[in-house]
């Protein structure tokens, strides 16, 4: 294999299929409710993340269910992890989260939980409930990063700085509980060259799994009115492209890091640029084909 890769890494950690379904559990973010900010992070439209199964308006247990009844149809003996994905999903009290916690957990089929949120919205108080769980079940945190570069994450109205991240990133993996990083190629004001330096910066903090994905302009966001006005605010790759960059990145990272993924699939209604037309596994083959002919891998330079 050229790169870690999470699909490999995911079968050899349970004795069964595993799939994550998603969750709308109704959380909030402080980049849109006024804690931090109004407006939210310039690119984000939360109507990108979920699947139709997830609908806010329903019980996590009558949106699990329903998830489990869509794939059931095909892998009927496959286990569940219940993944919260939509905003930011350790935002509430701590009492109101394990609630919803363990109402996932007592579904049938559900093995363990993976939790999307952001680096300023983890307190000391939930880690010793995660750590606790952790020991039990199933539990990954997923932080999203987005950019090392603090000028990028101002640019970008994140509502932290790169700090924050490396800090909490390293106080979950001080309790043993596996911690996924999310970032963006090509974030406004960012050129290839700056992509490039942050993975050996990513390559530092303890994370055990990271997920990559190509910028995207998605509709109803302050970033498509920004860059309907003015395109060249983002440097938008096409395919390939794209797949060089990554064939650039990825020896910069560390050979155990585990890659999920590197690219999202929008829906067609909501994506404004880049349009490749390539489902996920069409552009993972491309990029494979392309490492393999450059005899790219994973961690090769220091």
């Amino acid at each position: 294999m050229h790169y870690n890769d999470f699909g490999h890494w995911i079968r050899q950690q349970f004795p069964y299929r595993v799939q994550k379904l998603s969750v709308d559990a109704g959380f909030n973010c402080p980049n849109r409710d006024g804690r931090i900010s109004t407006g939210g992070c310039v690119y984000c439209n939360n109507k990108t993340f979920n699947p139709s199964y997830c609908d806010r308006s329903k019980s996590i247990t009558a949106q699990l269910t329903e998830g489990k009844t869509f794939f059931a149809r095909k892998y009927p003996t496959m286990k569940y992890l219940a993944y919260f994905q939509a905003f930011t999903n350790t935002y509430d009290s701590l009492d109101k989260l394990k609630e919803k916690y363990e109402e996932a957990l007592s579904v049938e089929d559900i093995v363990g939980l993976v939790i999307g949120t952001r680096p300023d919205c983890m307190s000391d108080e939930l880690l010793d409930y995660l750590e606790d769980l952790n020991r039990r079940v199933f539990v990954l945190v997923e932080y999203g990063i987005e950019s090392t570069n603090d000028a990028t994450l101002r640019r970008i109205n994140r509502g932290h700085d790169f700090a924050c991240t490396k800090r909490i990133v390293e106080k979950t993996s001080e309790r043993g509980i596996l911690c996924g990083g999310h970032i963006i190629m090509g974030l406004p004001g960012e050129k290839r060259e700056d992509i490039i330096r942050q993975a050996p910066v990513i390559s530092s903090l303890p994370l055990n799994i990271l997920k990559i994905h190509q910028m995207q302009i998605i509709r109803d966001t302050p970033l498509a009115q920004q860059y309907l006005s003015d395109p060249t605010i983002c440097q938008l790759c096409d395919v390939d492209e794209y797949i060089r960059l990554i064939g650039d990145y990825l020896p910069y990272l560390r050979k155990d890091l585990i890659l999920e993924r590197f690219v999202s699939q929008s829906p067609k209604a909501l994506l404004i640029a880049p349009q490749w037309g390539l489902k996920n596994h069409e552009f993972t083959d491309r990029l494979n084909k392309y490492l393999a002919e450059h005899h790219i891998f994973q961690g090769e330079r220091p």
